[in-house]
């Protein structure tokens, strides 16, 4: 019967791929015909020297390999197979990329790959040989048995990357193809449930509140690396935002609104502060990433799902909204975004609450490039948000203050 078989190595990405690494195999012994890949890079230092390394102003650098389901391996070929697929049977993997730097390719060797789902969404089941997964991402997929019986070969790799970093199941292959797009398409007869602004399933004709554009950068503060929202790095107060705001003290914690809806002309200028921005309960708002590096950003909203309505290249207008997908793009809460490129998203915020919006890098997370959404309904009811709860330890300013009015039903 056909086998899943994995190794790790590294190498070049070059016209033929130079790679020098180690091998692995693992064994999960399961019958169902579900099952979780977990891809991600990954160091071998662990986490607090890591952290050591961005409080002193570093980067965190080049990752060292990529685990597929958290295995690595010795090279000696004597492991048992990851997974084991029985002949004629159709199988779903749900990839999910949960690695802190790197975009990961995902293919199996002599097999195509069904998608049917991202992130909770039933999608148009398009085949495909490969599929990128962005950091945070899941995406499931339906591969059918349907080759000779033998081992076939799992592999992962960094994409849009100098040096290309590949976990692979006995794989050895030419350079990968120039990334796409990404499938971009809602499955709108599939039976899961949907969001329902307004009482309409057709977001593209609601209308648009408020513009929110992004613009990510990277810079120094001292002698520090910092990365920024629109010129701003988000730094936490020693109480908690939502505390603060909870307790009504917000404004002896962080000031609303420094980040605007417009990103200054000099992103170089870096403001360390708590990054909170104000936003309308119920309002239907647009988001736009736009990423002038060289490095794909992904960001992830709390709270909320969005419709990812574009991704193209070059840099974001008011005439681009012609471009949209309006009709069946994805609701999903996490969003790539291409070097040199922008995404637009749309939401209706009608989840009370103060939700962050981040990097999914972790460097970049750590370091600054992430914001909070408050949005407060104006009802003060337990139908838009629960109390906090009476066991919850408090800390910061509002440690000895008394417990602030409960909401009401």
């Amino acid at each position: 019967m056909p086998r899943l078989r994995c190794t790790t190595l590294r190498g070049l990405m070059a016209p033929s791929v130079s790679i020098a690494g180690i091998l692995f195999r693992c064994h999960l012994t399961d019958r169902r015909t579900s099952t979780y890949v977990l891809v991600g890079d990954w160091y071998t230092k662990g986490h607090s020297t890591l952290k050591k390394f961005l409080d002193s102003g570093r980067t965190l650098g080049r990752p060292d390999g990529i685990l597929i389901n958290g295995k690595t391996g010795s090279m000696k070929g004597e492991d048992k197979p990851m997974f084991t697929m029985i002949p004629g049977k159709t199988y779903r993997y749900r990839f999910c990329n949960v690695g802190m730097k790197n975009s990961i390719n995902v293919r199996i060797q002599g097999h195509t790959m069904k998608l049917v789902e991202i992130e909770g969404s039933h999608t148009v089941q398009n085949v495909y040989d490969s599929l990128d997964v962005h950091l945070g991402q899941c995406y499931s997929v339906l591969v059918t048995a349907d080759q000779e019986p033998k081992a076939y070969y799992l592999v992962a790799s960094t994409r849009l990357t100098k040096t290309a970093l590949t976990s692979l199941f006995g794989w050895y292959g030419p350079r990968l193809n120039r990334a796409a797009g990404g499938p971009g398409w809602w499955n709108l007869t599939a039976s899961a449930a949907r969001p329902n602004p307004q009482g309409s399933y057709h977001y593209g004709q609601i209308n648009i509140t408020r513009t929110i554009k992004l613009v990510n950068s990277v810079g120094n503060v001292d002698g520090k690396l910092r990365y920024t929202v629109n010129g701003i790095s988000h730094e936490n107060p020693e109480t908690p935002l939502k505390l603060a705001e909870y307790f009504g003290v917000a404004d002896k914690v962080f000031k609303y609104d420094l980040l605007k809806d417009e990103p200054p002309t000099d992103t170089e200028q870096i403001t360390i502060s708590p990054n909170v921005i104000n936003a309308t309960f119920r309002n239907f708002v647009e988001i736009i990433f736009e990423n002038h590096e060289k490095s794909v950003q992904s960001w992830h909203l709390a709270g909320y799902a969005f419709f990812a309505v574009a991704i193209e290249p070059s840099r974001w207008t008011p005439d681009k909204r012609k471009n949209y997908n309006l009709l069946d793009a994805i609701s999903r809460y996490t969003i790539q975004v291409y070097p040199k490129s922008w995404a637009a998203v749309t939401t209706t915020l009608d989840n009370a609450g103060m939700w962050i919006l981040r990097s999914m890098l972790s460097e970049r997370q750590y370091l600054g490039q992430q914001l909070y959404i408050s949005v407060l309904s104006p009802a003060f009811s337990l139908r838009d948000e629960y109390n906090i709860p009476d066991n919850d330890p408090l800390c910061g300013i509002v440690k000895d203050l008394p417990m602030p009015r409960p909401y009401t039903a």
